[in-house]
């Protein structure tokens, strides 16, 4: 008897039915599914928190406006006034990535993030957006970026083209953290899991409470930091926007 334990099984992507435009497959995918799920439920859950404003705020209204402001306060805190705009943004990709991550840690569902298509297109969204701005703003003085201010002439050869190679990474770094973050811990969870059936079918009755009581209790610490890293990995991506975004608002870093 074998008992499955592909940890890869879970990430694998099914179309739910085929549609090709213009010889280009389009198809709608159980990833593309689940992003839709995300949102519905992100745009339901502000729209309890929004439903009946008052003075004294009931619980769905004070999580609303917990959530909100601690992004907004993000914002503040690192573009200060200038970056008072892309507040909705910054909170669009937080509350996206978050409620995706949450969704991704429940048996049976997806985890959108976890893969570099989704993560990925974010980062470039979200670089290009940096490049728009900061061109809107400064014209061809965005690309000071690239010439530090103090350093000299002699070390701008070695510096410049360093910054370039540092700022044309940071899309593959912003995407690439979050999708290996959610993956490694989406696999290294559902291979602990997987150690209970498999001592129950080495060991029979024995195996099983053994695998109870020796990785469960390590099941349950994995879960919990996954719960923390689905948090911290939408927390750390709105915060590097907002650090990004300073290049375009002319912040300091």
């Amino acid at each position: 008897m074998m008992v499955s334990t592909d940890p890869m099984h879970q990430f694998k992507i099914g179309k739910l039915f085929d549609l090709n435009i213009a010889g280009y497959d389009v198809s709608f995918t159980t990833s593309a599914l689940w992003m839709v799920i995300g949102v519905l439920l992100l745009i339901g859950v502000l729209a309890l928190a929004t439903s009946k404003m008052a003075t004294v705020p009931g619980r769905m209204q004070s999580l609303g406006e917990i959530w909100y402001g601690f992004i907004a306060g993000i914002v503040k805190d690192v573009n200060h006034a200038p970056g008072k705009p892309f507040i909705p943004l910054v909170f669009s990709l937080f509350s996206f990535i978050f409620i995706a991550n949450i969704i991704g840690m429940f048996p049976y569902f997806f985890t959108t993030t976890s893969h570099i298509a989704v993560t990925g297109f974010m980062a470039i969204f979200t670089i290009s957006l940096v490049v728009v701005v900061g061109l809107i703003k400064k014209g061809f003085g965005f690309f000071k970026i690239f010439v530090p201010s103090g350093v000299p002439v002699v070390l701008l050869f070695i510096v410049t083209p360093i910054e370039i190679i540092s700022f044309l990474s940071r899309p593959i770094s912003l995407g690439m953290r979050l999708f290996a973050n959610m993956l490694g811990g989406h696999v290294a969870l559902k291979v602990f899991a997987g150690f209970v059936p498999s001592l129950a079918v080495a060991l029979g009755g024995l195996g099983m409470l053994m695998g109870g009581l020796l990785v469960m209790p390590l099941i349950v610490g994995v879960t919990a930091l996954e719960f923390l890293v689905a948090f911290l990995q939408a927390y750390v991506f709105a915060m590097l926007t907002c650090v990004y975004l300073n290049d375009a608002l002319g912040e300091a870093h």
